[in-house]
């Protein structure tokens, strides 16, 4: 594990007259920045053979070499957090994460979190960006996580989805009873007026595209399989709410509960009790970071969905 990862790049000649540091921090996304200057700073990243300084200019087209030394993590400690394992080689990990466990430690969750849980099963994820952690979940969002156990797999994970080879996907009870499924495209960027909240946006943002089947019809609800082509934050969530079918228990883009009129207290009751977005990551299929072989995992629904889904399906309640 602690051996260094040697790492080659291109510089497109669309980085002319860049500085060193901001070309690096383009091309290595899955490294901080602080990171990559601190290997800059060392000497262990020479371009054309050279070691440069942060403020030098890139021409483009120079050829980029990073020895990746392990980094070894000192900010976190490392919490006997039960993990839930659905997969695991010297490679790779396959986690399925329960509701109301945060990703990354950040403000106002710095311990309790996955990376926490991660440095304690392993004693190398420490070496690595993230603990290993290249996507995430949000807090309340159960299902499947991948996880890097060394560099090499790392790199090629986060390869795979930026070229959208890991298919993605999630259960989705949304309030509303469709019709049929469909696919939503539409870029996704930061609220224009409330910074913490994403939003479908007419100019800018980013490419966004999730693609919707219905699983299951119940009284005034639906449950959906969504297959995501692009991995945009909150990406289900806006894009499922900018078409008036929000997500039961999301707070955040279903706003205020409504109660549909005509159901029985039962459901009424369970609707009203169910404090998360009911959201679960299912399925997940990748190709193995090592190996290149097709690796599928699955996670059945949680208890709590699968209970709000048996009363909204009882048809005396």
């Amino acid at each position: 594990m602690s051996d260094v990862e040697i790492i080659e790049l291109l510089v497109p000649d669309t980085c002319f007259n860049q500085r060193v540091d901001r070309v690096l921090a383009e091309l290595c996304p899955d490294y901080s920045r602080s990171q990559l200057q601190k290997w800059l700073k060392a000497g262990d990243i020479s371009i054309d053979g050279r070691v440069m300084v942060a403020k030098e200019k890139i021409k483009g087209g120079e050829s980029i070499l990073i020895q990746a030394k392990p980094i070894v993590r000192s900010d976190f400690e490392p919490e006997d957090i039960p993990l839930d394992i659905r997969y695991e080689d010297d490679h790779l990990m396959i986690i399925n994460k329960p509701s109301g466990l945060v990703v990354h430690p950040a403000a106002g969750n710095w311990s309790g979190t996955l990376m926490n849980a991660l440095l304690a099963h392993n004693d190398h994820q420490n070496e690595l960006p993230r603990a290993g952690i290249v996507h995430r979940l949000d807090k309340d969002t159960t299902g499947l996580m991948m996880v890097a156990k060394d560099l090499k797999s790392h790199h090629a994970l986060v390869e795979a989805l930026q070229e959208r080879d890991v298919s993605r996907e999630y259960q989705a009870l949304v309030c509303g009873e469709l019709i049929a499924g469909g696919t939503i495209e539409a870029n996704i960027g930061r609220h224009p007026k409330e910074r913490k909240k994403m939003a479908v946006l007419m100019e800018g943002g980013k490419t966004a595209i999730t693609h919707y089947r219905i699983e299951e019809r119940m009284v005034k609800h639906t449950l959906l399989r969504v297959h995501l082509e692009t991995g945009r934050t909150h990406q289900i969530r806006v894009h499922l709410s900018s078409k008036h079918h929000p997500l039961v228990g999301d707070k955040t883009y279903g706003g205020r509960l409504r109660i549909p009129s005509g159901l029985g207290e039962e459901k009424c009751a369970a609707l009203r009790h169910f404090s998360r977005q009911a959201l679960h990551a299912a399925r997940l299929t990748l190709p193995h970071p090592v190996s290149g072989e097709p690796l599928t995992v699955e996670a059945e629904m949680p208890d709590d969905m699968k209970q709000l889904l048996a009363i909204l399906n009882d048809t005396a309640a």
